[in-house]
């Protein structure tokens, strides 16, 4: 389902800040996938040319040993771009404990002077390219460096309609989260967000790591378990203990706070699973390197694959003409009734120049 910003000043912007909808209802047998991130396709990123740090430093991360699994659709909740479900072959890898948090981001930034691209003004020459023909150019305010950012609704609201709680905030960026008033003061052990797929690949440039391949990522979020639904096994996320940052409570207007955060929460907040990761479920969603493609997985379907690398191209039948990476793991927006993507097998994806304040990332090196 596609929905369109509503509070833009210029019925241009909305072609360009078009919405997929997040809806988790019915799911098997009519759609293949949806988009928990509004896709804000901006411009091409430039990778920054820097130069890379610690090398084979493996401080902060967990050798996650090699292994075979069967890889996609879990339970009654799947999506069909989470089928069919397949045998996959993983070699051991080292991958960081945790996501990238604000501190090491920073340190990256300190480094290099790298701006994300949030901070950058949009290239409406690069974005036109994506538009229609002889779409009018919008307000330069428009093209002002900005990120997507949450904003609750003050009541029920349809949840077919993204644009009630996501708005295109200038000035939004990792420094400041939720705009010009806000900052990360405090907040060093956060999760870096508002990055994009480029700045996530430029930090792993910078780190002499890589992102993830969408099997790894699923493959350690198992943890060594066997077809469970999510990363600590098939408990239902509200019984006992706090399990994962998420939404409880009605979304998008009512945060119970049963697991005492409404944001991001400090790395290392929950219990980590089985290979001693910790946010696999919840709290942001995580970068991976591979395209997205909705029948990925039918290519997959007939024989144990190792190291699967995902498409060659990229395609989203909500959005066909917008390329999209893959994203894992859900958020602390993440609630059954909108988007369980805290299961071990659930797909996001989204355009790789797109950033918001529940979108960051985590880096894995190879063991040999």
């Amino acid at each position: 389902m596609r929905t369109r910003f509503t509070y833009m000043k210029t019925v241009y912007f909305l072609i360009l800040l078009t919405l997929a909808g997040c809806l988790q209802n019915p799911k098997t047998n009519s759609s293949t996938g949806h988009s928990c991130t509004p896709t804000q396709s901006r411009f091409s990123s430039p990778i920054a040319n820097t130069d890379s740090i610690n090398g084979n430093n493996h401080q902060g991360m967990v050798l996650i040993p090699g292994g075979s699994f069967t890889m996609g659709a879990d339970d009654e909740q799947a999506w069909r771009d989470e089928f069919p479900e397949h045998e996959v072959q993983i070699n051991s890898f080292w991958m960081d404990i945790h996501e990238v948090t604000n501190a090491q981001f920073a340190a990256f930034v300190e480094a290099t002077g790298y701006v994300t691209t949030a901070e950058r003004a949009v290239d409406w020459e690069e974005v036109k390219n994506e538009l229609p023909l002889n779409t009018p150019k919008p307000d330069d305010s428009l093209l002002a460096p900005a990120s997507l950012v949450f904003v609750a609704t003050d009541g029920p609201t349809s949840l077919n309609d993204v644009s009630q709680w996501w708005q295109w905030r200038t000035g939004a960026n990792w420094r400041n989260p939720e705009g010009p008033k806000s900052n990360i003061d405090g907040k060093e052990n956060h999760p870096v967000v508002h990055v994009s797929w480029h700045d996530a690949v430029a930090y792993c440039q910078w780190a002499g790591k890589r992102l993830p391949t969408e099997a790894e990522w699923e493959y350690a979020s198992r943890g060594g378990l066997s077809n469970a639904v999510y990363a600590w096994g098939d408990e239902s996320l509200l019984e006992g203990k706090p399990k994962a940052n998420t939404w409880e409570g009605v979304f998008p207007y009512n945060n119970r706070l049963h697991d005492g955060f409404y944001l991001s929460a400090p790395v290392k907040s929950f219990q980590p699973n089985g290979f001693g990761l910790y946010d696999m479920s919840g709290n942001v969603w995580e970068w991976c390197a591979d395209w997205y493609h909705e029948t990925y997985y039918k290519s997959l379907s007939d024989n144990t694959t190792k190291n699967p690398k995902g498409p060659e191209t990229s395609y989203d039948s909500n959005e066909p003409y917008s390329k999209k990476r893959v994203t894992r793991g859900g958020s602390f927006l993440c609630h059954d009734s909108y988007c369980s993507g805290y299961r071990n097998s659930m797909r996001m994806k989204t355009t790789p120049d797109t950033g918001s304040i529940h979108t960051g990332f985590r880096t894995v090196m190879d063991a040999n």
